[in-house]
């Protein structure tokens, strides 16, 4: 009987001892998730991210057209210019991509020069400013980029221009000497350019969104297919350039319907659609680790 009392009281210990390890650790996962909940709205994480405003960062996906960041700005004075920055460059690919897929026997690409200058370049390239002006770095140099590469390429495209014309630059019997299809090796060589740059943007993607990346990976491959097809042309392979211009057809029809989406996850919202889109964050993004945190500190807490 004595030796039952000291028993009970060192299991009473036990447990008290155990309760107060189990609050202190539940209490420690609460501040460590409060840091970096407060690191990530102030860009601590991001020595370059707004350190001097401290302002909440723009949201991840592509209707936001910010890699990586998810929590809604609440005092932004301007509209979200991303939609239309997208809307712009899907519907300008739409038909250059329509035409590289020879969609009703439509082989000549001039067609697309209206919508380049007007749409796909003056509109968004107004759209990538407006991205400047609301602080979204990645969206100002995306749109502002590829509103320029539509207003080039346009221009490329203008008969007035004659840049590739039978009489223009590349067709002279110097250049002929030299390289009778230079000209297709030249566009091969801007398009090469395209190519590099939206690598750059794809990689910085990676911690975003799965729509917002696909947006990218699939127009890097376009670039690339498109370029491809201009070096076989250059090298006289003309059944391998045509089979590569339909590849980068096919990549580009992709890469203009996911623009439309990510513009639909940027303008739908409860206010005026029945649905919104799944945009499927990235299990390594910043919404990936904190959903694992949160689970994490219940499971502990239950």
């Amino acid at each position: 009987m004595h030796d039952e009392k000291p028993s009970v009281e060192n299991h009473s210990a036990e447990q008290a001892h155990a309760q107060t390890q189990a609050q202190a650790q539940a209490e420690a996962q609460t501040a460590a998730a409060a840091a970096h909940q407060e690191a990530i709205v102030n860009g601590w994480h991001n020595p370059m991210a707004r350190i001097h405003t401290g302002e909440p960062r723009l949201p991840a996906f592509g209707g936001e057209f910010q890699p990586g960041l998810y929590r809604p700005v609440k005092s932004r004075k301007l509209a979200n210019p991303a939609p239309l920055g997208l809307c712009a460059f899907a519907l300008t690919t739409f038909i250059l991509s329509c035409v590289n897929l020879n969609a009703r026997g439509l082989n000549v690409p001039n067609i697309v020069v209206c919508a380049a200058l007007g749409y796909g370049g003056l509109v968004q390239l107004l759209a990538g400013m407006w991205e400047m002006a609301v602080g979204n770095t990645f969206g100002a140099t995306a749109l502002s980029s590829f509103g320029g590469f539509w207003i080039a390429y346009g221009i490329l495209l203008t008969p007035n221009w004659n840049i590739l014309g039978e009489d223009g630059p590349y067709a002279t019997e110097a250049v002929k000497a030299v390289d009778p299809k230079m000209a297709a090796s030249a566009v091969g060589i801007f398009l090469t350019g395209w190519f590099i740059f939206t690598t750059i943007l794809l990689l910085c993607t990676l911690r975003s969104t799965v729509m917002f990346f696909s947006l990218f990976f699939f127009l890097d491959l376009c670039f690339l297919m498109l370029a491809c097809a201009e070096f076989a042309n250059d090298n006289g392979n003309p059944t391998a350039s045509h089979r590569l211009t339909q590849a980068g057809g096919v990549f580009g029809m992709l890469a203009a319907f996911l623009a439309w989406y990510n513009a639909f996850a940027g303008l739908a919202d409860s206010s005026n659609s029945f649905f919104l889109v799944p945009v499927f964050h990235f299990p390594w993004s910043e919404e990936g680790r904190e959903t694992r945190m949160a689970a994490k500190s219940e499971r502990h807490q239950a």
